[in-house]
């Protein structure tokens, strides 16, 4: 999978620029003491702390578009107002402030489903969207699904949530809690159903 970013304005964060400065000053000090005489175990062990910490590396972005692509096919895009990516030892993901927009294509790279929310994490080692907040999904079968939060997982093509969902359909509307199904909302599984009207 390659991901693919154009943001109109990119720039490290103040805290790497700051991280990276603290790192010098904590090597500088850190020879300083060595070449003096010995340090304590506390010591070293905050000096050791405070460099591990500042070589973490996150990235901000305003204007995000990003393009995910699967063997030279589009499979999801996202768009959103900003966009912060950490890159460390215990998590590799990118948080995306909205308005959020998405888009998910098929195997082919047909576009399937539209979905809006308010915020978002991108979970690269995992190939997975999580999406919060008034999330609405829109199929081009004309489906709908409501819910505070999703996610998509790429690997498998699916949506879930272990939250309150409404599904939408040309002849029904569903609505209850665990919800499991494909990204164009023709299959689907809900646990607990809490309400069902046939739509004339």
């Amino acid at each position: 999978m390659h991901l693919s970013s154009q943001d109109s304005v990119t720039q490290e964060t103040v805290t790497s620029v700051l991280s990276k400065r603290m790192t010098v000053l904590l090597t500088a000090i850190f020879l300083f003491y060595t070449a003096c005489g010995e340090l304590s175990d506390y010591d070293s062990e905050s000096i050791r702390s405070a460099m591990h910490d500042s070589l973490l590396a996150s990235t901000e972005s305003w204007d995000v578009n990003m393009t995910l692509l699967e063997q030279g096919h589009r499979r999801i895009m996202i768009e959103g107002s900003y966009a912060i990516s950490y890159n460390d030892d215990e998590r590799n993901e990118t948080r995306v402030d909205g308005p959020v927009y998405v888009q998910i294509y098929d195997s082919t790279g047909a576009m399937e489903s539209e979905a809006w929310s308010k915020r978002a994490i991108y979970h690269a080692e995992d190939r997975e969207f999580e999406l919060f907040d008034s999330v609405r999904v829109e199929t081009v079968r004309n489906r709908q699904l409501f819910s505070d939060y999703l996610r998509w997982a790429e690997r498998t093509d699916r949506i879930t949530s272990d939250r309150f969902v409404t599904i939408i359909t040309p002849t029904d509307s569903i609505s209850g809690s665990g919800f499991d199904g494909r990204t164009d909302l023709t299959d689907y599984v809900i646990t607990d159903l809490s309400g069902r009207v046939i739509v004339d």
